[in-house]
């Protein structure tokens, strides 16, 4: 699944910049997938409060920006349930400077953090392994931006974008949406 151009970093940057708001477009779609993943609703746009309260300060967005983020929630929503992981973190292209890339990894799992935080209150209480996932995002989120050009670092860099990825997906799996109230075991459920 292909993300239309419309949803890429330099047209969401371009919206953001013109509503003079300071946030990078990583970090609205850390926020988007933080939220997501940490449950909340899709459903009467219950995610637009807490995504407005984290990039805004509450304020009402402008509606050409409002509609592109609403596009973007409903892309990000479709790739993380899709069962191909078509989900990927937005971060810039490997064009970019490695230290740009990793500074861009640095915010969008910082923001990710604060989006799941702020939906899921039982966090403490998920499983060893989303607790495990969460304090590696936090360290993640504190990474050096002064790295070398090299093999060496951007094959790390690489892991560290596939774990967060990953991790996403973990999050989404243990407080997104369930198929139903009944299936509560760890077996999936085949029909």
């Amino acid at each position: 699944m292909a993300t239309p151009p419309s949803l890429g970093i330099d047209s969401l940057l371009a919206e953001l910049n013109a509503a003079e708001i300071g946030q990078h477009p990583v970090e609205v779609h850390g926020a988007l997938v933080g939220l997501i993943c940490g449950g909340v609703k899709p459903a009467k746009h219950a995610w637009v409060k807490p995504l407005l309260e984290l990039i805004n300060d509450g304020q009402l967005l402008p509606e050409k920006l409002q509609q592109l983020i609403d596009e973007l929630f409903q892309d990000t929503l479709a790739r993380i349930s899709d069962p191909d992981f078509g989900f990927s973190p937005m971060l810039p292209e490997e064009e970019e400077p490695l230290s740009q890339r990793v500074e861009a990894l640095s915010l969008w799992v910082q923001s990710f953090l604060t989006g799941i935080a702020m939906v899921q209150p039982k966090l403490n209480k998920a499983s060893a392994d989303v607790r495990e996932v969460i304090g590696d995002l936090a360290e993640i989120a504190q990474v050096e931006f002064d790295v070398a050009e090299d093999d060496e670092s951007e094959a790390a860099y690489i892991e560290l974008m596939e774990f967060a990825r990953m991790a996403a997906l973990l999050c989404y799996s243990e407080f997104g949406p369930e198929p139903s109230d009944e299936a509560q075991g760890d077996e999936p459920v085949i029909h």
